[in-house]
């Protein structure tokens, strides 16, 4: 091989590597210049959209960090993914996405109750079934309490023993919680029992004049009494008051309050709460027999 054509040689082995360098830095340029945008259309665009929304929903703070990490993580991996596309690795993106897509089963088969419980979080947070400070039941009534924390995975109720209940979000969120307080007001009812020979409308104008005598029983709705039972031993009055802003313990002494003032006027009064009484009635026949023994000799 003569000195020329080697010099010809190398001058192609040059520009071919050459090629080849230029090649690598344009797509690492396309790569850079995609990721970089959509960071960007992210940062500026979606993160104050996400925020303007958690502002409308008057989400607390310790419910915005999670959020709002998961909606940037998940603009990091739009915009590696894009980045890839753009930067024309097509075949590496779909390996990338089998490898995440069988990923994901194996995760979310090994932690199905950890996803539920999120999940149910993310609704809860959504909803708004109840909030921090408000007093729930569930489980028919079996459980309730005091909200103290909600996180995206359990919900720390305080019990009126005042016992930390942890909670399953999905728990909360499979079956039917009661909120007595998410209204302004809370309409209590109660039943008094009255004698078949007591004055039923003398009993109803007195429930009715307590009720307004207490401070913290509305007047708007107006305090009801109806006439709901006839028992064996009573007739049933049920009174119905509403109280502002109610918490459990405005529940309880209201309703105590109100209960005792109830029946104190009745034992002045003279009108009777009677107790259940059974009669039994017949009559009972002796019959007297003679046993005849014989000495033993």
């Amino acid at each position: 091989m003569t000195a020329e054509a080697t010099l010809v040689q190398l001058g192609g082995i040059d520009a071919l590597e050459t090629a080849t360098l230029v090649g690598l830095a344009i797509t690492g340029l396309r790569f850079v210049v995609a990721f970089v945008a959509v960071v960007a259309i992210g940062r500026l665009a979606v993160l104050p959209l996400v925020n303007r929304a958690f502002d409308q929903r008057e989400l607390d703070e310790h419910v915005r960090n999670p959020l709002l990490m998961l909606t940037r993580f998940g603009v990091l991996f739009v915009a590696v993914a894009a980045a890839f596309g753009f930067a024309g690795f097509e075949n590496f993106l779909v390996s990338l996405a089998g490898i995440a897509a069988a990923g994901a089963l194996a995760v979310g088969l090994a932690m199905q109750n950890v996803i539920s419980n999120f999940v149910a979080g993310v609704f809860i947070y959504i909803d708004k079934p109840f909030r921090i400070g408000d007093w729930i039941e569930w489980d028919g009534g079996d459980y309730a309490g005091v909200v103290e924390d909600i996180s995206l995975r359990v919900t720390k109720v305080r019990t009126f023993d005042n016992e930390l209940l942890t909670v399953p979000n999905s728990a909360l969120t499979e079956s039917v919680v009661k909120n007595p307080v998410d209204g302004d007001k809370l309409r209590l009812k109660f039943v008094f029992g009255i004698g078949y020979d007591d004055d039923i409308q003398e009993a109803t104008d007195i429930i009715v004049e307590e009720a307004k005598r207490h401070p913290e029983i509305m007047d708007e709705p107006e305090p009801a009494v109806r006439l709901t039972e006839l028992n064996d031993s009573d007739v049933g009055l049920q009174s119905r008051i509403w109280i502002a802003d109610p918490s459990r313990a405005d529940f309880v002494r209201t309703k105590g309050e109100f209960i005792t003032a109830v029946k104190r006027r009745f034992d002045e009064e003279g009108i009777d709460i009677p107790y259940p009484v059974r009669t039994l009635e017949g009559g009972l026949e002796l019959e007297d027999r003679q046993a005849v023994g014989q000495a033993a000799e």
